[in-house]
């Protein structure tokens, strides 16, 4: 019998195909499988080359059987099943939520969270939260980082300001709602990396609360210039080079080595202007001291210039 190790191989199904208990034990014994989660096994090579979010999918199939059809796939699950980000988290156990007020425990592979539950939505064949609730129990949950990269995604894929309005006021006396709030005024779905997510983070952080992002540059005669990341004060642009910022948007053909000069050029343009460009890279997201230090310096320099000739116009979401 000719098993797939790409696919997940419950126990009943193993037996249903004819697989007696000492013959699965044998699979698992001989290394040639693996225990996924109690009864539910993937083949040892093809789990090595899983990252993390392809295992915890294949852990929800194994998982969800086993519980209570009441059970709604929630927090960090459910983001994975909703295709959002999810930015320095364990994802070792499922999370699941069931409509009622007490009786939330952790197991073995399983974290059972107990609260009111609003609209329930289908997502490949699961009873899932719905994208406004999940990023608020993320929000709730975890780390200003990880909630406002998800939110931003989140808002991206349709969830509305209304909609987590709506779950915020559910979630009101909710341990936890106070960092809600906060994720809920700063999600922005025209962030288009985590790099950039990260950023607007780190320069609100820093006391940077009127930043605008997607800003159009535009030369005296109206001639479209670029666009930068941030608009950091009318007269300071800001360009954060995340892991893929040349790879992403490459013509079919075009070398990498073209993109930079072509993002050379672009940023000379702007700089014509009179406008100030400050620069930096992923690693620099995480000691933003010296990114502040350019910034305010850029700053400065702004104004003890004469006023840039370019427009600049906030991005809309596209």
């Amino acid at each position: 019998m000719e098993l797939d190790p790409t696919r997940l191989l419950s126990r009943r199904d193993a037996l249903s195909m004819g697989l007696a208990d000492h013959e699965i034990r044998a699979l698992r014994t001989s290394g040639g499988w693996r225990t996924l989660h109690h009864g539910n096994y993937i083949g040892a090579d093809h789990s090595d080359a899983l990252d993390a979010r392809s295992t915890h999918r294949l852990l929800i199939d194994a998982v969800l059987p086993t519980l209570s059809d009441k059970a709604v796939v929630s927090h960090e699950s459910a983001a994975i099943l909703h295709g959002l980000p999810l930015y320095g988290v364990d994802l070792s156990r499922v999370h699941v939520t069931r409509d009622r007020r007490g009786g939330g425990r952790t197991s073995k592979g399983v974290v059972t969270h107990c609260s009111p539950l609003g609209e329930v939505v289908i997502v490949d064949g699961f009873r899932t939260t719905t994208l406004a609730r999940t990023l608020v129990d993320i929000a709730r949950t975890m780390s200003l980082d990880t909630a406002v990269v998800l939110g931003d995604v989140a808002m991206r894929h349709g969830a509305s300001l209304d909609e987590v309005a709506e779950e915020l006021e559910r979630a009101r006396r909710w341990q936890g709602i106070a960092s809600a709030r906060r994720v809920a005024d700063m999600v922005d779905a025209r962030s288009e990396s985590v790099a950039e997510s990260l950023s607007r983070i780190r320069l609100h952080q820093h006391g940077f609360r009127d930043v605008e992002l997607q800003v159009e540059v535009r030369d005296p005669r109206g001639r479209f210039l670029g666009r930068s990341d941030f608009g950091v004060t009318p007269a300071v642009m800001g360009e954060c080079d995340g892991k893929v910022k040349y790879g992403k948007f490459l013509r079919p053909g075009q070398d990498p080595g073209d993109a930079v000069f072509e993002e050379k050029k672009r940023e000379d343009s702007i700089r014509d202007t009179g406008l100030q460009v400050v620069r930096w890279t992923w690693s620099e997201i995480f000691t933003f001291d010296v990114v502040v230090d350019r910034i305010r310096r850029a700053i400065v320099r702004a104004e003890n210039s004469p006023k840039p000739t370019a427009s600049v116009r906030p991005g809309k979401l596209r």
